[in-house]
């Protein structure tokens, strides 16, 4: 009796490759455009100081973007936002803090100082994430963060002032750049359980809460003079906030914490572009090898997509 041969079982469907390059592309996307809020931080002081100061100008931004995010959740989900989680609010809170303290060290010491000390919270991101989230950064990754601390460093070298460094000033910024990486640490955490525009609605909810009260602690003034008080928070909430923030917080869900830290500096190399045409202030040699070195850290931290586990 000759025996059936068993039905050869069914080759496995392979499935596309995931689109790795997605998640990061978001994050340096919200980089380049987060940029612009250097440059309309100066306008809004330089044009419109009478009207509003630099923290009720970060909490109108908030409050402007609020809505937006309201009615972008509503279009793309058809249904209410999900209630926030303990680490969305811990990231609202952390990033209202880290605009605050940035914002004062602008007025406090040299704004080289504040900047390169701010951008080294952005790679100190990585060591936050080996340490808390086990995501345990490659080789690539430390060559990348070497380069973009001597990029970040030579693009702060001859920046203007508004006034000459102060201990007091750099301290602030110190402890902005702390700020800073809490605030991306914990919106990896909070984007577990949440979509991206979710998350960075229920951010600007808080921000606008704790933006408020530093407000009222430095004794600005909450509402502009005119209705012109209220042009430059608006431009800042569609493009620094919906849009920058925005896609910071959903490239996160798919990014290696430590590249996005690194992918962010693309801010820096905006800023100075900008400034260069709009303020006739020209780029030193110097300062163009240091965006040139950001950009080749940005590259390199780029081809890290897979977090490694610890």
């Amino acid at each position: 009796m000759t025996q059936t041969p068993l039905a050869a079982a069914p080759a496995p469907v392979s499935l596309p490759p995931a689109r790795s390059w997605l998640g990061p592309l978001m994050v340096l996307g919200g980089g380049v455009a987060i940029g612009f809020a250097p440059i309309g931080l100066r306008i809004g002081i330089q044009e419109f100081g009478n009207e509003l100061g630099p923290q009720a100008i970060a909490m109108w931004r908030y409050i402007f973007a609020t809505p937006i995010l309201f009615g972008l959740v509503l279009l793309i989900h058809r249904r209410l936002p999900r209630p926030p989680n303990k680490f969305i609010i811990l990231a609202g809170t952390f990033f209202a803090i880290d605009i605050a303290l940035w914002h004062w060290a602008l007025t406090m010491t040299s704004v080289s100082n504040a900047t390169f000390i701010v951008n080294l919270g952005n790679v100190g991101v990585g060591v936050v994430a080996w340490l808390f989230l086990k995501e345990r950064p490659g080789m690539p990754w430390f060559f990348a963060a070497s380069l973009a601390i001597a990029g970040a460093a030579a693009l702060s070298l001859g920046g203007t002032a508004l006034h000459t460094g102060g201990l007091k000033g750099d301290l602030f910024a110190l402890g902005a750049a702390c700020f800073v990486a809490g605030y991306m640490m914990f919106s990896k955490l909070g984007r577990r359980n949440l979509s991206g525009i979710e998350a960075i609605f229920w951010l600007s909810v808080v921000e606008s809460v704790v933006a408020f009260i530093i407000v009222n602690l430095a004794g600005e003034r909450v509402l502009p003079v005119t209705a012109n008080g209220f042009i430059v928070p608006l431009v800042l909430a569609l493009v620094a906030h919906v849009m920058g923030q925005g896609l910071i917080i959903s490239g996160l869900g798919s990014t290696n914490t430590a590249v996005a830290g690194i992918l962010v500096l693309a801010q820096p190399v905006v800023a100075a572009t900008i400034a260069w045409r709009l303020f006739d202030e020209p780029l030193t040699v110097l300062q163009a090898a240091g965006a040139a070195t950001i950009l080749v850290a940005v590259w390199l931290a780029q081809r890290e997509r897979t977090p490694r586990p610890a």
